[in-house]
């Protein structure tokens, strides 16, 4: 068996660590090390781990590799949050023909991810 975990590896760990919670209800599960400023965190949405490296050398004009999609119960709502949580909306929230609505936003950390929630029948 096989499991796949997120890494962000980010220059502000406390800032994504605090937009994920803020917007996605994450938990810190894991920290190394125990005490004082963390080299890693790792956060649980879900039932889904994501870790963040603390990282002071990154290239930040470096485009975006991965692509996180989280499902929340409501996009809009959710949508709502995420500027007043250092992110930014790049579009949405659209209702999608495979029966999703979808919004595309980034984090504080220009990462892109997605918002989705399954459209109910009608």
């Amino acid at each position: 068996m096989s499991t796949i975990q997120p890494v962000i590896l980010t220059t502000d760990q406390d800032v994504l660590a605090r937009f994920y919670t803020k917007l996605f209800g994450a938990e810190e599960i894991f920290r190394v090390p125990e005490e004082g400023p963390a080299f890693y965190l790792g956060l649980r949405i879900g039932d889904t781990d994501l870790g963040l490296v603390a990282k002071t050398d990154l290239d930040t004009g470096a485009a975006p590799r991965v692509l996180l999609s989280i499902g929340v119960d409501d996009v809009d709502g959710t949508l709502g949050r995420v500027v007043a949580l250092g992110g930014s909306v790049r579009s949405g929230p659209n209702d999608m023909p495979w029966g999703q609505r979808v919004a595309h936003i980034l984090d504080p950390d220009g990462n892109p991810v997605n918002l989705t929630q399954p459209i109910p029948d009608r």
